[in-house]
Formats: structure tokens, sequence, C-alpha cells
């Protein structure tokens, strides 16, 4: 079960701060969001980094995943959600659960709820949040190209997600872990 973290964007609601170097924790909060993955049960994790990548790198202690760079990062998060499933293609992993670097509430615990309800590589798989489908996802590898093929925009995999709501499994998370996003100079008052 790899792991992917999506952490290219610049932030253009927080006034160009990329949302990978805000601090929680003390530390940059890549760092925390890809803990996350490796604790919950992804191994490998892989990082599509993109503004301030080189920031990022020197700033953040990243030596346990692999990353790589996204040029496109400005076009949305679809671009990202593309360039990390062609950099998982060939690992060989079966499955791939997918995570936001700006959503410090969805933990551990939450991600490894996701990671146990794989069945195959044809898996579907999203946390709820009292019954909404939310983050992280699970994609089975054999949906990969066609999830690449449907990202868009900030839409990432939404538009893939909704044309097969009807086979997707959804876990509900809201009793372990909280799905705010950090997207607002108020919103920066969740991080520690």
């Amino acid at each position: 079960m790899a792991g992917l973290l999506l952490a290219a964007g610049g932030g253009r609601r927080l006034g160009g701060r990329p949302k990978a170097l805000l601090a929680h924790r003390g530390r940059p909060l890549v760092e925390h969001a890809a803990r996350v993955l490796r604790d919950g049960g992804c191994d490998p994790v892989h990082i599509v980094l993109g503004a301030a990548a080189d920031a990022v790198r020197e700033r953040a202690d990243l030596t346990a995943y692999t990353t790589s760079e996204n040029p496109d990062w400005a076009r949305g998060m679809g671009t990202s959600l593309r360039a990390g499933l062609a950099a998982l293609a060939g690992s060989g992993a079966d499955a791939v659960l997918v995570s936001l670097v700006d959503q410090p509430g969805i933990g551990a615990e939450a991600v490894a709820r996701v990671v146990a309800a794989y069945e195959g590589r044809a898996s579907l798989v999203s946390a709820a949040y009292e019954g909404r489908r939310g983050h992280p996802s699970l994609f089975g590898a054999d949906r990969w190209a066609d999830i690449a093929a449907s990202a868009e925009g900030d839409q990432g995999a939404r538009a893939y997600l909704r044309q097969h709501a009807d086979v997707i499994k959804l876990i509900e998370c809201s009793d372990v872990a909280e799905p705010y996003d950090i997207d607002t100079p108020e919103d920066l008052r969740r991080l520690e």
C-alpha cells in the first residue's frame, strides 16, 4: 500500500505561503502529513512537491520518503495527482492512499481504517465524515490510469469518484479525525 501526499500548493489564499512549509508542532506541515501516512500503514510514501520545492526539501526532513516535483503545480491539484500516480506506476504497489498536506486533523488512525478496507486492485475506498465522502482516499492500481486521465484543475479525482460513487466503499472516520483544510489565514489557528 503506497501513500501519496499531495503537497505542491502555493497557498494562494494564504498570501502565497506554501502549505507544506506551515509550522505544525514545531516542524513543517509536510513532515507531519508524511508521517501520518507511514504510521497508518503506507509504504512507500511518495510526496509531490511544487511551490517552493527547494525550500521544502531544505527545511523539512523528508529522508524517509521519496519526492518528486510537479512543475505544473500552479495549474491545480489534478496535475499533482497525475504526477504522483505516474511516479508510483512502476513501484509494484497494488493500491495508493492519497492524502492532502493541508488536513492536519486527519491522523494515522483514519489512514489505517481506510487501508484496512482494501480488497483488491480495483478497490475504491474513501474516509467518510458523518456519511459524507472525504479524505484520504484509496485507489486500487487498476484504476490509476482512468483517475489520472480525469484529474483536472483543483478537482483531483473528484469527477472520477462522482462517476463511480456506487462502488466506493465509505469508511466512517468522524470519531477519530477532523477533515478541515488549512486554506485561509483564519484556518492557521488550527495548527499547533
